[in-house]
């Protein structure tokens, strides 16, 4: 039993190499995404950065559908299938041949040939907190708002003005 725990104490000491986190969760999500016909993951980790911060807010990327292929013959583009916002599915739809070439370009090669729009709410990441008021600005304003009366509103209103002065 002794001999037992003495080799456990040994592989307890042993070093392990240190990997990062991104490195892990890449793995984990690559696996995600090939099931959806994604090869990389940057098309979507990269969508905003690919097509533009406009298309971006309202149409993400759901799939790519490969065609199958015939022995012999060369592989066809996929189809990408976006996920739109409903009143702006019409102008993403105008916009198609800008967005097949800005994915194709990132590419580097006719990897897109069509897309697919499906009309459903976008999956919204957490929008950056607003930028906080500066109450030093907010308190210049507030002494030159010498016509207002109340005193709740006049500091509401500089609190507005250096928030856009911000801006």
């Amino acid at each position: 039993m002794e001999a037992t725990e003495n080799r456990f104490v040994i592989a307890m000491n042993k070093p392990r190499p240190t990997r990062r986190l991104s490195e892990l969760a890449h793995g984990l999500l690559a696996e995600s995404f090939k099931r959806q016909g994604f090869a990389s993951t940057e098309l979507v980790t990269r969508w905003p950065e690919i097509v533009g911060p406009e298309i971006a807010r309202h149409a993400e990327p759901v799939k790519l559908q490969w065609p199958r292929t015939h022995d012999g013959e060369p592989a066809e583009p996929a189809t990408l299938v976006l996920r739109v916002e409903g009143p702006a599915a019409i102008e993403i739809q105008h916009q198609s041949n800008i967005v097949l070439e800005r994915i194709n370009r990132f590419f580097g090669w006719q990897a897109v040939g069509r897309l697919a729009l499906r009309q459903a709410p976008l999956k919204r990441r957490p929008a950056a907190a607003p930028p906080r008021a500066n109450a030093e600005a907010a308190a210049r304003i507030a002494a030159t708002l010498t016509e207002v009366g109340d005193d709740d509103l006049r500091m509401a209103l500089a609190k507005l003005g250096a928030a856009v002065k911000q801006m």
